[in-house]
Formats: structure tokens, C-alpha cells, sequence
């Protein structure tokens, strides 16, 4: 069965090798594919693997020998599910390959807003050290997170990693999550959601989009929260109503904020978060260490081999659903 891989680059820039899938069938690999270009590349493709190209009802529709997609994320919402089902394609996914990588970037971000890490860094480099009277200095407070309450939204692999992490650190944990959670932490305490937003010193989010849930870290949350707290998102862009969190940045109703993604990817060059005070925003890399990276596509080979062998697993869609 020829295989095709949309928009490979994300996941292999080059430091991981495709042997394992090659070794399934011949494949044809693409860095990046414009949707103009989906039905022709993947035209007499029985299996195609996508990270973030769309395949929409139209373009699935076009594409009669096709009976495999393989995400190459944890989220689908790139698939249009519906119409894969009704075509009779398997449609898979990558569940759980980031968890210790992304619950890393979470502190990542919060020891830069505690420690101001790399702004410190960059005034050494400027001078300012040699230059000091005194053996020390810092040009920002510093906040230690011991004793500081850690509110998780979100209490799946991510999450509970995010409170394994922070009870380290010697922080209190509170979460909320839409289901009771079985596995969390016997430490952690659950609240309602105004009580979270209220109570915590730092709020880190792990739930998925949904469309119940879009933008509901709103103007009325951020209003809850302290002015000494921190928001940090890992998770979804479209889960804060980003102009009232820059709003509330900017007139110094929150201390700071560490996002790892936005409602718009990449965002556009006049986004009000990337000019907020006291906000760092990176390009939604918290899943791409390299580790995470070679789990990501273990899995994906093993979900096409197990497709192959009539075994499919890690299914979101199948035939008729």
C-alpha cells in the first residue's frame, strides 16, 4: 500500500530516521503541503499520515483509494471524522507521547516568570554585573514557589504530571476537571472553577478544546484571579479569550503569563499577547523535544502496522461511525 506523510518537517526536521514506516510500503514524504496540493499528493494513496493539514469532507471525497489516516498528534480535529467513517477510513491518533515534555514546559514557563532567568542572562551579557557595586543584584522580584498554590485545569496524563511536578516543587495543588478524576494525586484537592481562579497563585491549563470550553478562561475568570498570579497555557490557544488576558496583563491585574500556543498558529504580527507585559509566548514547541518526537513516531508507525495487520488501535474513527 502506498503511503504518503502530508507535512512530515514538525515531526522530523531531520534528527529522527522514517525507516520504520518505509519498511511497510513505499512512501512518499512531504515537508509541508498547501491545501491546493492535498488531493494530488495523496491522489492513489491507500494510507496518509498528517499533522496539522486539513483533510476536509470535499478533499476525502476525492481520494476513492484511501483507507487509512494516520494523525500525527493527539489531537483529530484536522480530520473531518464524519466523513472518514462514512468512507470507510480508519482514522488514528497519537495519545500520551508528550506528557513528561510538555508538564516541563509548564515550569519552564513558570521559573522564567519567577526567575526572569533569561532576562538576568541577558544583562550579565550586557555588563551590568561587571559593572554592579554589589556582589549581586536582580532587576525583578523573585518569587519562590514553595507553599504557592498550583491550580490545574485539566486532570488527565498532562495534568496530573503538571501536579507531580509541582508537589515537588513544595507547592499546594488544586485541580478541576469535567469528569472525577480516579488517578489524582492523593494531595491534590478538588474545586469548583471560581473557587480555582480565585484561590490559586499559579493556573496551568490541560483540558482539550471543546466548544463548550472555548474562550472560558473569560474577562469575568481573569477578574478572580490574583494580582500576584500566573497563568500558564500548554494546552489550547482558544481556551482564554486572548485580548481580555492582555488587557488584564497590561493594567497590572495579573503578574504574568506563559503560553506554548495561540487561538491563531502562527499568530499574526499585531497579536496583543505578543507585546503583553510580562508575557512570554513560545511556538508551541512544548511537545517537540526530541524524545517526545521519537515516541510520537514509534507509535505512528505502530498504529500503521496494526492497521495493516487488521489490528487497528489508537482509533478515532472507523468504518460506518
Amino acid at each position: 500500500m502506498r503511503i504518503v506523510v502530508l507535512d512530515g518537517h514538525t515531526l522530523n526536521p531531520g534528527d529522527l530516521r522514517w525507516d520504520g514506516l518505509q519498511a511497510l510500503g513505499p512512501c512518499e514524504f512531504h515537508d509541508r503541503t498547501a491545501p491546493a496540493q492535498v488531493v494530488q499528493r495523496a491522489s492513489g494513496a491507500a494510507i496518509v499520515l498528517t499533522n496539522k493539514t486539513v483533510l476536509t469532507r470535499e478533499t476525502i471525497r476525492q481520494l476513492p483509494k484511501l483507507r487509512y489516516i494516520g494523525v500525527l498528534a493527539t489531537g483529530y480535529n484536522v480530520v473531518d471524522i464524519e466523513a472518514a467513517g462514512q468512507h470507510g477510513i480508519c482514522v488514528t491518533n497519537v495519545p500520551a507521547y508528550g506528557t513528561a515534555s510538555v508538564a516541563q514546559m509548564v515550569f519552564a514557563h513558570l521559573l522564567n516568570l519567577t526567575q526572569h532567568t533569561c532576562e538576568h542572562g541577558q544583562s550579565v551579557r550586557n555588563g551590568d554585573w561587571s559593572r554592579s557595586p554589589d556582589f549581586c543584584y536582580w532587576n525583578y522580584p523573585l518569587v519562590e514557589l514553595a507553599g504557592l498554590t498550583m491550580g490545574i485545569v485539566g486532570l488527565g496524563r498532562i495534568g496530573r504530571q503538571t501536579a507531580t511536578l509541582a508537589l515537588a516543587f513544595g507547592m499546594k495543588v488544586i485541580y478541576h476537571d469535567v469528569t472525577a478524576s480516579l488517578d489524582a494525586p492523593a494531595e491534590a484537592v478538588a474545586v469548583d472553577l471560581d473557587t480555582l481562579f480565585r484561590d490559586s497563585d499559579v493556573i496551568s491549563l490541560h483540558c482539550p478544546l471543546t466548544e463548550d470550553n472555548r474562550g472560558f478562561v473569560s474577562r469575568r475568570q481573569l477578574e478572580l484571579m490574583k494580582p500576584t498570579s500566573f497563568l500558564i497555557n500548554t494546552s489550547r490557544g482558544p481556551l482564554i479569550d486572548e485580548p481580555a488576558l492582555a488587557e488584564a496583563l497590561n493594567h497590572g491585574r495579573l503578574a504574568g503569563a506563559g503560553l506554548d500556543v495561540l487561538s491563531q498558529e502562527p499568530p499574526a504580527p499585531d497579536h496583543p499577547l505578543l507585546r503583553a507585559k510580562n508575557c512570554t509566548v513560545t511556538p508551541h514547541l512544548a511537545w517537540a523535544t526530541q524524545a517526545a518526537r521519537q515516541r510520537l513516531l514509534n507509535i505512528a508507525v505502530a498504529n500503521v502496522q496494526a492497521f495493516l495487520q487488521g489490528n487497528a488501535q489508537n482509533v478515532v474513527s472507523r468504518s460506518g461511525t
